[in-house]
């Protein structure tokens, strides 16, 4: 078992959750994954992850798998400028690959979101620390476990 995925397990875990955690094909985008789960595309707790201008930050924003984040609104909720983070700052913010970011189990504090519009569904699913695992959880005890703040910051 990776190192990324263990660290998921743990965090369900240590919160008392059980929860099933598949393998599945590559998953590296929220469509690959509802199509190897057979849900659809929203049901995917997508991780986006941002770079804070300013203070140079990872920061996190899980959405919907079908929706895009609103940057101004993004930003907003960040309070500084965003822009693209790339892999090395993934990687020593969150210590998961570009596929396999998880809400959970991140090996440094990051600031975090959750796309309110993930509240309307029973279950949602997310990386659970590689391009081949998935988690299912509610999405409320998704947010908690995360310490996101649930937020609208999609597209309209």
């Amino acid at each position: 078992m990776s190192k990324s995925l263990k660290r998921v397990r743990t965090a369900l875990e240590t919160a008392g959750l059980i929860t099933d955690i598949r393998e599945t094909a590559l998953s590296r985008t929220a469509q690959d994954a509802a199509d190897a789960l057979g849900c659809q595309v929203d049901h995917i707790a997508e991780s986006i992850i941002l770079r804070g201008e300013i203070s140079g930050e990872a920061l996190l924003f899980i959405t919907a798998g079908g929706q895009t984040v609103d940057l101004d609104a993004a930003a907003a909720l960040a309070g500084e400028p965003l822009g693209k983070a790339d892999a090395a700052l993934i990687r020593a913010q969150t210590g998961f690959a570009i596929g396999g970011v998880s809400p959970i189990g991140h090996v440094n504090e990051t600031r975090k979101w959750f796309d309110r519009s993930l509240l309307a569904f029973d279950i949602v699913w997310a990386a659970a620390g590689t391009p081949h695992h998935v988690f299912a959880l509610e999405p409320q005890k998704m947010a908690l476990l995360a310490q996101a703040e649930v937020a609208d910051f999609i597209t309209a």
